[in-house]
């Protein structure tokens, strides 16, 4: 017996598991960050911003949502390949294959509104010209956030025990992807968009179509994120004993780091509403992956954010 043999299986993959499907789901999906975003979309992005009626503190809020975002998907992007190692299951490497490919995606969109967009609006209006590396915009919460997620993905490279494996789940999938982004979503759509929810915003309401465009493609690559990331939780509860205990603690204890980064100290907004949206967001993740009888919600459903375009569309 070698390594590309193998008398446990006919065929090489299994296209009628959960993993394949979604592996599927990302191929039919394909979005490409440099032309399926139009240009003419990003200059009409640039010229409102250069026009709205803004103090310079109000336009750093929005760099600081895109600084957290791009470096988050950047940060994944380098920190998700020890899971893939840790799993035997081709089915599901070729899905987290396609996971890191569509985060390095997301980092490319947000490195390129920064370029296109942000800066250019920066230089118009003669504010400080930033780098979305700048360390002000990282506050001690998002780092430490961060910085156990990657802790808990190289640990599978030495303890690749369902339980090692149901923590890094609920650091990425459930907490960083589900929670975090989600909660980004929905300020983003709020802020920037007409259709989205009511919330309160800094200056004067402006959309900002190249942005939500953007928001609303990664939006559909994180359902499914989210998505293999809540089964296979679920599954290694209800198949590999992992003990509800252990989610439950590791996510719980990741929720004050969720708030102390949505909680901009820097800014007079009320952020009260994305710290209790968070927590039902991952409240309701709980229930299900505890339960072994719940249904995943579709890919759609667990990235919807009101007023949002439904990602299923395209």
């Amino acid at each position: 017996m070698n390594r590309y043999s193998d008398t446990g299986r006919a065929m090489r993959l299994d296209p009628d598991s959960f993993a394949s499907g979604y592996f599927q789901n990302a191929v039919y999906r394909h979005w490409d960050p440099y032309r399926d975003i139009p240009d003419e979309l990003l200059e009409q992005d640039r010229e409102r911003l250069v026009e709205r009626d803004q103090t310079e503190a109000e336009f750093d809020g929005l760099r600081r949502t895109l600084a957290l975002f791009g470096a988050g998907e950047e940060a994944v992007t380098e920190d998700l390949a020890p899971m893939s190692i840790a799993l035997d299951d081709v089915d599901k490497q070729m899905f987290l294959s396609s996971q890191i490919y569509e985060e390095a995606k997301h980092t490319a969109f947000f490195d390129r509104y920064w370029r296109d967009v942000i800066n250019p609006v920066a230089e118009a209006r003669e504010f400080e010209v930033t780098n979305p590396t700048d360390e002000r915009y990282f506050n001690d919460s998002y780092v430490e956030l961060f910085d156990r997620t990657e802790e808990a993905m190289h640990r599978l490279l030495e303890d690749d025990s369902p339980e090692a494996l149901a923590r890094a789940y609920c650091h990425y999938h459930l907490v960083v992807e589900s929670v975090l982004a989600q909660t980004g979503y929905y300020g983003i759509q709020g802020t920037w968009s007409p259709t989205g929810p009511d919330v309160e915003v800094q200056g004067e309401p402006v959309h900002l179509e190249g942005l939500v465009e953007g928001i609303t493609r990664i939006r559909s690559d994180e359902g499914r994120h989210v998505g293999f990331g809540m089964h296979e939780v679920q599954r290694l509860i209800a198949e590999e004993g992992v003990d509800p205990g252990i989610v439950q603690e590791t996510l719980q204890d990741l929720l004050p780091l969720v708030a102390g980064i949505v909680d901009d100290p820097t800014t007079d907004v009320d952020s009260t509403y994305l710290v209790e949206y968070a927590t039902e967001k991952l409240q309701r993740r709980i229930e299900i992956i505890t339960d072994r009888e719940a249904q995943i919600p579709p890919i759609e459903e667990l990235v919807h954010v009101e007023g949002g375009r439904d990602v299923s569309a395209d």
